[in-house]
């Protein structure tokens, strides 16, 4: 279903006296994947963990503007736990817990109270079915997830999110430590999944973004450049700043 998800309004963020993100406004729809392109350090990361609100456990950092999801702003009353479950976050580097790889789709339901074990092994199914794993950990579900590959545990940690039933699934330059055959499958993967989620990516890789990515926007210190459909911000930028990266003239 189309349709407006997220939208962000004027938003500023400082860590400490540093202004790390400056006046941004971004929307993002109902089944749209996102792809955030710059050099390091020019607010990519930050911008995504304001989204579900890790930013909260930094003692430094401050915020002004909004965060709507769903017609609700997420720094109002939302509950933050409430609010991780809607916003998944698929990190760098493969983080999977050292446990089963059942148990660790099971994880963040299990927190949440469901203990019946058919229900459960119906979950963990059909999320590594979504995660493109099940097929190669059906038989070992009670094998440590660390006996995985790279590649795998990256979609593990994909599943787990999955599992809680997001609304919006963030990446942080997910296949950043991985090969490019397993690169390769987790692309696929997004394509996929952006039937069921919307998806925000952080990536290095400009072919990455215009191979997953609905629309792109480039940051460059702390300000959002340019956003807009992915084809038109990499065949025909409307400012120099992002055609002189897009080109390889910096970054």
């Amino acid at each position: 279903m189309k349709g407006e998800k997220l939208q962000v309004h004027n938003l500023d963020l400082y860590y400490g006296e540093v202004q790390a993100l400056k006046h941004i406004y971004f929307d993002l729809d109902n089944n749209e994947a996102a792809a955030l392109i710059g050099p390091s350090g020019c607010g990519k990361s930050t911008f995504i963990r304001v989204l579900n609100r890790m930013n909260d456990l930094i003692p430094s950092c401050r915020m002004t503007g909004e965060v709507i999801l769903d017609g609700e702003d997420i720094y109002g009353n939302m509950d933050v736990s409430e609010l991780r479950t809607r916003v998944g976050m698929v990190f760098q580097k493969p983080n999977p817990f050292n446990m089963s790889i059942f148990d660790n789709v099971a994880y963040g339901r299990r927190m949440q109270g469901i203990k019946d074990k058919k229900k459960l092994a119906e979950l963990v199914e059909q999320s590594l079915i979504k995660a493109a794993l099940w097929d190669e950990v059906k038989d070992r579900l009670k094998k440590s997830a660390q006996s995985l590959s790279g590649g795998q545990q990256q979609r593990l940690c994909i599943a787990r999110s999955i599992a809680m039933s997001p609304e919006i699934i963030l990446m942080d330059e997910p296949t950043s430590a991985l090969d490019p055959i397993a690169t390769g499958r987790i692309e696929e993967l997004i394509g996929e999944l952006k039937r069921d989620f919307s998806i925000i990516i952080v990536t290095h890789s400009m072919n990455q973004a215009a191979r997953v990515s609905d629309r792109t926007a480039f940051f460059l210190l702390g300000d959002l450049i340019e956003y807009g459909e992915t084809k038109s911000v990499f065949t025909n930028p409307r400012d120099k700043r992002t055609e002189d990266y897009i080109s390889g003239r910096f970054g």
